[in-house]
């Protein structure tokens, strides 16, 4: 299953950059705050008190980490909750396993309601969705790249700071990959974006 120490030299520098977006955006980590409350409970974070302090004074506003607060946000918790799930050529559910295009169809209906078709190319031909370029990459984009000498045979979701989530292939699970690595940047074959509403904020007493 999931090998935290790996995972956490992979993570930490996505997590922290998440993390602090957090901070910035509201100096007292409030106890309902879904993002430090997620990696707070997989033990990815120290103690969010701490973490401002280390965090406040370091840290830029940045349009990659409001745009995890914002549309993309539930989107990509819900596809950090699949880190560690096997790999199934065909698997379309946690229990089963995914494949890639299996992997980001369901993260995108379960998390914001959209049904992607079955197959990576499919998706990535989709018309309802925008073609995206390289250097405009928000969290929640799908990225696709040629691994199979085939144009859009694999398919991730952009997590920020140059990093995507997948279900990489057989043998292995869901894990963030940094796409600035030679592999993936020889291989990257665009991106495409979904118009996801604005999530609805719960009113304050």
């Amino acid at each position: 299953m999931l090998k935290r120490p790996r995972l956490l030299l992979c993570l930490l520098p996505t997590l922290l950059l998440l993390a602090a977006g957090v901070v910035r955006a509201a100096p007292e980590v409030q106890p309902g705050d879904a993002v430090l409350n997620l990696l707070k409970d997989k033990g990815l974070l120290p103690d969010p008190a701490q973490l401002a302090a280390q965090l406040s004074t370091q840290m830029d506003d940045s349009p990659v980490l409001q745009q995890v607060r914002d549309t993309a946000s539930d989107l990509v918790l819900s596809a950090m909750n699949f880190l560690g799930v096997r790999y199934r050529r065909g698997g379309t559910s946690a229990e089963q396993g995914f494949d890639c295009s299996g992997f980001t169809r369901y993260v995108f209906e379960n998390s914001v309601g959209l049904v992607l078709p079955r197959r990576a190319d499919q998706q990535a031909r989709n018309a309802g969705l925008l073609d995206v370029k390289k250097d405009e990459l928000r969290p929640g984009d799908l990225v696709f790249f040629n691994t199979m000498r085939r144009a859009f045979s694999h398919v991730g979701i952009y997590v920020g700071e140059g990093k995507f989530i997948h279900a990489p292939r057989a043998g292995g699970e869901v894990r963030v990959e940094d796409m600035r690595a030679a592999y993936w940047t020889k291989r990257f074959n665009g991106a495409r974006r979904a118009e996801l509403p604005a999530p609805q904020l719960n009113a304050q007493p």
